[in-house]
């Protein structure tokens, strides 16, 4: 018979790791190229000028500059309309 005792016999502790998903560059703030911008499932935000997106939906610089929020309503090919957050790097 197996025993558990010794290794201690709780049944929890099986909780995935965090993900550590968010927003890592604030506007105003400096970027580089190569630098994550925002960690995302999902596209809450979509990418403007000087930002790319990832395979993950990871957004991130490509050129130096500040980071710029904005918000844009955007068209839905059924013609429905969203506000969607935009996110640029620009240039200094």
């Amino acid at each position: 018979m197996a025993h558990t005792k010794a290794i201690g016999s709780t049944q929890l502790g099986r909780d995935s790791q965090p993900k550590y998903l968010g927003v890592k560059l604030y506007a105003g703030e400096v970027a580089k190229p190569g630098n994550i911008i925002i960690r995302q499932r999902g596209t809450k935000f979509i990418p403007g000028d000087g930002v790319r997106i990832g395979s993950d939906d990871t957004i991130y610089a490509v050129i130096n500059g500040k980071v710029k929020f904005t918000t844009k309503k955007k068209t839905k090919y059924d013609g429905s309309k969203r506000l969607v957050k935009i996110v640029n790097v620009v240039a200094n």
